[in-house]
């Protein structure tokens, strides 16, 4: 029994310590979209947002993949006058950004339109769910009045009535149009 304590205790440990570095890994990532500038007085600035408008393009160290296209100069030679060294790169965003975006676009259309066919389609389960649930009660209800057992019901005022045979027939009649309707 002594000797089992000092294993558990290491067990603790080490489950602590798991805990502990999942957490740090966790919290510790770094974010997917980073925007980098340098303000006017020189601070490098970090950010999942993109910068002011007043901040120069040169003044954009990095940008998100996907937000790179959206700044960046429409010709080389915007790009060669906004930084030196940069001209492959806008090169190669302006070239890749129009067909990104599209991309980008196109996929979430289709991302909207699978979502309205899902939601159409439950809305859809769910009225054939309530319609098969009045066919039950319909037939049921049909059922029992053909039966020709003593029915009654409770009228508006709240008093007990027995169905004489014009009520029942009407009872019927109703009956058989929810079945009609929703018993397909």
């Amino acid at each position: 029994m002594l000797n089992a304590l000092p294993s558990r205790r290491a067990g603790i440990a080490t489950a602590i310590a798991c805990l502990v570095a999942f957490a740090a890994a966790t919290f510790t990532a770094p974010a997917e979209a980073q925007w980098r500038w340098r303000d006017a007085s020189g601070r490098v600035n970090a950010s999942d947002r993109p910068p002011p408008k007043e901040i120069p393009e040169k003044d954009i160290l990095s940008r998100p993949a996907t937000a790179a296209s959206r700044r960046a100069p429409a010709t080389a030679e915007a790009a060669s006058a906004a930084a030196p060294g940069a001209v492959a790169a806008s090169g190669v965003l302006a070239a890749s950004a129009p067909g990104g975006l599209q991309a980008e676009v196109e996929a979430r259309r289709k991302r909207t339109e699978q979502e309205q066919a899902a939601r159409a389609k439950a809305d859809e389960e769910r009225l054939a769910a309530q319609r098969a649930e009045n066919c039950r009660r319909a037939r049921a209800h049909a059922a029992g009045l053909e039966s020709g057992q003593r029915m009654a019901r409770v009228n508006e005022r709240g008093e007990r009535e027995v169905l004489d045979d014009r009520a029942r027939a009407e009872e019927l009649r109703a009956a058989r149009a929810v079945i009609a309707s929703d018993c397909r």
